[in-house]
């Protein structure tokens, strides 16, 4: 058995309020295919960040290449060194030529075109692919664009290659052409770290595997010793539900549906679902589902342009913002620091910016503004020096509470939480979820969007799976589990 190439010992790393991988052992061997696996926020990402040098290991963590420490790693050395990464969204230049993109930052201050086409198409040779190179990229197809990136880095010499859910975004016949392409790969000796949530593959293509779970290595298996809903097993871990138990509250009429609702620049198509009031709708699937697409259309950031939406059983037009804070509806987003909250602001502005039309009319009215933000303050628990007090002052926790009061104090009747826990300590999560509990007993329609299954099990009533663009399924959540969530997230089929 060949001694790695590519080696990180007791990788960890520590975000603010979060710990994203927590001593991670893997490794990469010459002519192999190593699949990494595991549920969104596993810490795959962290783990790729630290292999190509885009962070490092926290203390006590090391990053090897042929056996030898790199002792600090950054993208340009773990290049020089043979590592590259291609991700799902590929990082060409769309107005430069399938050559120039080839080629780019190669060479020196004299250029020679013939050499440079003969080199272009060698490379382009090597992943099997024959292109038009004077052709601009941004009139390529997906596949193609992958092609590019592939034989870029075989091109650089790359001795390690990262795939990042290479086939995520390609057709079928796509994806079996790619896959041909990593086993020559493999053939030729070349290493491959292979990330993805379509199992089929995996398990076509894997020596392999590795699971994360919650930012720890669950075990790394050979191929032929774990099967598929082995895999599904150590991905779903045990269940968590009961960490965070769901108080029941009475549902009531139907406060917002949708019918074939779709928008084609959003990626969305035929969802056709409703939420009650009181209950607390959860939607899951992997990053590029559609779920947050879904809560742009609903909340007109990115308006349908087919279906229906309902609100109170009659048919609404939701073309903006204004119109869906008019028909009762609020969006607390994922990106709490771009969209969630004004950093600079003091709290009380934070809470109210929402609200100032209903609390105001066109006049100012300070004293009116910080009596309902110290009142939401208060309701919410938010802990804060002052209400005057700047709240990039506040924790993250403490952040998230201040985007949910701005929301609440609109009076909404649906209330869409895309991710409201991410990157937030257990005790600020735990009081989330007692803040939604009793948003739901109040009467309010829930939507919770969220990557953590456990916590889509513990608070949800039901829970609809968006897979491509669509609903792949509704199932209760009492009826749920972590496997059969997947399966429909991953298009599984039930063995």
């Amino acid at each position: 058995m060949p001694p790695p190439l590519l080696e990180l010992r007791a990788g960890s790393r520590t975000y603010p309020g979060a710990r994203a991988l927590r001593e991670v052992d893997f490794d990469l061997r010459p002519g192999e295919v190593h699949a990494l696996l595991g549920e969104n926020g596993a810490g795959k990402s962290t783990l790729i960040r630290l292999l190509t040098g885009m962070e490092r290991s926290d203390a006590g963590g090391s990053l090897l290449v042929d056996g030898a420490v790199v002792a600090e790693p950054t993208p340009r050395l773990m290049n020089a060194m043979g590592i590259a990464a291609v991700y799902q969204n590929p990082t060409l230049f769309d107005e430069l030529s399938v050559m120039e993109n080839l080629c780019i930052g190669e060479g020196g201050p004299l250029v020679s075109w013939r050499k440079r086409r003969a080199e272009a198409r060698s490379r382009l040779a090597r992943v099997g692919v024959e292109l038009d190179l004077d052709r601009p990229v941004r009139h390529l197809r997906m596949a193609e664009k992958q092609a590019i990136e592939i034989a870029r880095a075989l091109g650089q010499r790359a001795r390690a290659l990262i795939l990042d859910e290479p086939t995520a975004s390609l057709a079928q016949n796509e994806a079996g052409r790619l896959l041909d392409l990593v086993e020559s790969l493999r053939a030729a000796g070349t290493g491959i770290l292979y990330i993805s949530h379509r199992l089929e593959e995996v398990m076509r293509i894997a020596d392999r595997f590795t699971v994360l779970r919650d930012g720890v290595r669950v075990g790394t298996h050979a191929r032929g010793s774990v099967d598929r809903a082995g895999l599904l097993r150590m991905m779903a871990g045990r269940d968590l539900a009961e960490l965070f138990p769901k108080e029941k509250v009475p549902i009531g009429e139907v406060a917002l549906e949708t019918r074939g609702l779709g928008c084609e620049s959003g990626g969305v198509s035929g969802v056709s679902l409703t939420v009650r009031r009181g209950e607390i709708l959860g939607i899951g699937g992997l990053v590029g589902s559609g779920r947050t697409e879904l809560a742009r259309i609903l909340f007109g950031l990115t308006p349908a342009d087919s279906g229906e939406i309902r609100i109170g059983g009659k048919p609404v037009a939701i073309r903006s913002v204004g119109d869906a804070m008019a028909r009762g509806l609020a969006y607390v987003p994922e990106d709490r620091k771009a969209h969630g909250v004004i950093a600079e602001l003091p709290v009380w502005e934070n809470v109210t910016l929402a609200a100032l039309r209903r609390l105001c009319g066109n006049w100012p009215d300070e004293p009116r503004e910080e009596a309902l933000a110290a009142g939401l303050a208060a309701e919410l628990g938010v802990r804060a020096p002052s209400l005057h007090a700047a709240t990039s002052t506040l924790s993250g926790g403490n952040q998230q509470k201040v985007a949910l009061a701005r929301w609440i104090a609109t009076g909404p009747s649906v209330l869409i939480l895309d991710e409201p826990t991410q990157g937030i300590d257990v005790g600020a999560k735990a009081e989330i979820h007692r803040l939604m509990g009793a948003l739901a007993r109040r009467g309010l329609a829930i939507i919770l969007i969220s990557s953590e299954l456990a916590e889509l099990l513990a608070l949800a009533d039901r829970i609809a799976v968006m897979r491509r663009g669509r609903l792949a399924g509704i199932l209760p959540a009492a009826e749920a589990g972590r496997e059969e969530l997947l399966r429909l997230a991953l298009g599984e089929e039930r063995s």
